[in-house]
This record gives structure tokens, sequence and C-alpha cells, in this order.
């Protein structure tokens, strides 16, 4: 089946499933949970196969190491992968919300209620996990999707999508063909086009993936682009507390785009000898000087740079920041408050890991990704970001010729959801 057919037919399932009920879409996640455990070993031998074939890709410099570490599926993350699914069948559906409901006039009630996106274009690196995440959301939120993974864990991608499909077949009343998957760059190049079927293309990869796409359609992209995530150390910051958090944030999983790869440090801290010591006894390499401000390592490598104070130090984060995930590392409630209220990104810490910048952390089951927009979903976007709203206007016979005239007039009445 060619491209467009592919998306004719995910838009016609995004209208089939727009008003699927509740409880068919929690059945189908379970039975989708259910069936990815059973299927384990599966998976595996699958992502083994990815495993060995990226290997050669890695020597061959196709792809760097922080994409083979995102590559391997391992029991930690299938675990995380199975809950995240059971998880978001327990959440609320965020389809048909009540957002608003306001009395225009007796007898004329406007409503504001969500309402599933469409069809989504995902276009993602690695991570085998995002077939799971994005499916499992997708059918909670009510959307089609088309997935477009990376050559190198194709084997991967291709066996969990086909054990979900399998088990949705199973499910009463679940509409075909809302979860499709392609596998060729001219199927990029499709996608891209195809605003005629696609309301919105979300990537998930490095700058050069979503710069392309970015810069390639005329589709609406939700994502980000960087993960340049700060953290800075204030004067009254507890030594312990810096080193733990600072640690997790560079070592937990370096390649992971919520990783901090710039340290700041208040002048007048007077443990940053100390704390400098400690990060290097955890195989961290300092760079003081670095080539650029605004690199991304995915490696267990930390600029670093001494600040006069907090007001320089919000400035070098707008000013180099990807608008990601910032966090600081107080006892001062009045520094702490100005950083979160200053700091420019979708998500502002305070005494915390950049770590927790995750929709799972977040209670959403999974995420789509992290959106840096300025639009309808910044940070990790879960299922609210997957909806947006529609106007449900219901009255009796009312025209606007009577207001015009004067005859009638409009009273605006806030009612409760």
């Amino acid at each position: 089946m060619d491209f467009i057919e592919i998306a004719k037919a995910a838009k016609k399932a995004s209208l089939e499933i727009a008003d699927l009920p509740a409880d068919i879409k929690n059945k189908a996640l379970l039975k989708v949970a259910d069936a990815i455990e059973e299927n384990k070993a599966e998976i595996f031998a699958a992502n083994k196969e990815d495993l060995t074939e990226a290997e050669t890709l890695v020597q061959s410099g196709e792809i760097n190491k922080s994409t083979f570490n995102r590559l391997k599926l391992d029991e930690n993350k299938m675990r995380d992968m199975i809950q995240g699914i059971r998880d978001i069948a327990k959440l609320d559906d965020p389809v048909n919300k009540k957002l608003l409901v306001r009395e225009l006039d007796e007898g004329l009630t406007l409503y504001k209620v969500s309402c599933p996106i469409g069809v989504l274009g995902i276009i993602f690196e690695a991570r085998p996990d995002v077939i799971s995440q994005i499916s499992s959301l997708a059918i909670k939120s009510s959307n089609a999707v088309i997935l477009k993974g990376g050559k190198e864990s194709k084997n991967t991608n291709r066996t969990i999508l086909g054990i979900i499909n399998s088990a949705l077949e199973k499910v009463d009343g679940f509409p075909k063909n809302v979860l499709n998957q392609v596998f060729s760059r001219d199927d990029v190049a499709e996608m891209l086009k195809c605003d005629k079927y696609i309301n919105l293309i979300i990537p998930r990869g490095g700058n050069s993936l979503v710069k392309f796409i970015k810069e390639n359609t005329k589709i609406p992209v939700l994502g980000h682009a960087d993960g340049i995530c700060h953290i800075f150390v204030d004067e009254s910051a507890d030594l312990e507390m810096a080193e733990k958090v600072i640690v997790d944030a560079k070592t937990q999983y370096p390649s992971a785009c919520n990783s901090v790869e710039t340290l700041l440090i208040h002048e007048n801290f007077t443990e940053k000898d100390k704390l400098l010591a400690a990060l290097q006894l955890a195989e961290i390499k300092l760079e003081f000087n670095p080539e650029s401000w605004s690199h991304e390592y995915g490696d267990k490598i930390l600029s670093v740079k001494i600040v006069r104070n907090v007001d320089e130090a919000i400035e070098h984060i707008n000013a180099f920041g990807s608008g990601h995930t910032e966090s600081i590392i107080t006892k001062n409630i009045e520094n702490a408050e100005k950083f979160m209220n200053k700091v420019d990104s979708a998500g502002v810490y305070f005494n915390t890991s950049t770590r927790f910048a995750d929709g799972f952390r977040y209670g959403f089951g999974a995420e789509v990704g992290i959106s840096t927009n300025k639009t309808h979903a910044r940070g990790p976007v879960g299922l609210e970001g997957l909806t947006i709203y529609k106007y449900k206007l219901i009255g009796n016979g009312h025209i606007v010729a009577d207001y015009a005239s004067g005859e009638k007039t409009f009273h605006h009445k806030d009612l409760p959801l």
C-alpha cells in the first residue's frame, strides 16, 4: 500500500475512533499490555537483531553511541513500557471533557469540549519503546497515528506494532487502521507533504531531524530540537544535595534529552572545589571552556561556568538554553521563586534532578515527546497534549438578527462544568 492510501485509511480511522466509548479504549489498552508481556521474548529477539546491526552502524559512523544506547530494550524498559500502558488505561478519558459552559442567553448555551487532534505523524530515531507509548496514548486520546521509526530499530518496531495490532483485532468495536507504520525515507517525504490527511507531526530525535522536518512541512510540528538542560548551584546550596542531584541528572541516563549539560555555580558557593571533585569521582568530565554553551553532549561530559548571582544564571540559561528543563539548588526560597518565574523553559525545578522531565514520572502514563513549543502543549506531552477542543452551541431556533436589532441581548453567564 502506498503512503497516500495509508494516510487515507488513518484519516478514516481517526473519524471512527473519535467517539469510541472509554470502556472499549481501556479494554483495548489492557489487551495490548497483556500481549506485550506475553510476547516479551519475541520482542527481545527482534531488538537483539537491531543491536547487532547497529554495532556496524556505530563503527561506520552512521549512528552515534548515544543513539545505540537508546536503542537497547532491557527488562527495566519493558517493565515501564507495560506498566505505562496499564497506567494510561486507568486515567480519565481526555475526550469530550467540558472545558467551559457559558449561557449566552436563555436557552442558548455554548460548550467548549475537548476532542482528538485527528491523525498524528510520528517520526522518531532509535527508542523502540516509543511505539508502545505513542500507540497507547493515541488509543486513549482517540487519535490515529502513522509511525516512522529509524532503520536502526526496524525489527523491534515492526514486532512491537505487529503484536499491538494483533491484540486490537480481538477487541470488538475497535476500528481498523488506527495504528499504522511505514519504513522508508520516501514515506517520510510523503508524510511531510500530506497536510490533507495528517494534522500534526511529532518528531522524536536529534536536532538535525527536527530542523529538517520543520523546514520541509506545512503541517504543524510539536516537539523540541535540543535538550540543553542546566543546573544552577546557588550560594546557599547544600553540598550533599547538589552532588546527588547533579550526578543523577548527568549519569543516570546521559543520552536522554533531560540530562543536564551545563552546570552554573554561584561564585560565592564555598564548597565548589569539593563539588567539582565529587563530580569527577563520578566519572563526569568537566569542560570549563566549551566550544559552545549550547552543545548537547549526550555523554558524561558537563560544561561548567561560574556566575556572579542568580540573575546571571537566569540570563545565561535564557540566552543559551533550549527551553527544555532547568533546576536550581538553593536554600533561598526567594531566589528559587525568581529562578522558576524568570527562566523561560518548559520545566523549571527547585532542588531536584532534571531527569524528572518525563511523562511517565509526571503520572501521564507515557508521553509522545517533550515540547518546547509555546502552543497548546509544552513539556512532556501526554493525553491532554493530544487533544484540542471544539465549540458546541445549543439553542432553540435562536438567530443573530434578534441580537443585531436589539430585540434580544446576551447575558454571558458562566455555568458549572
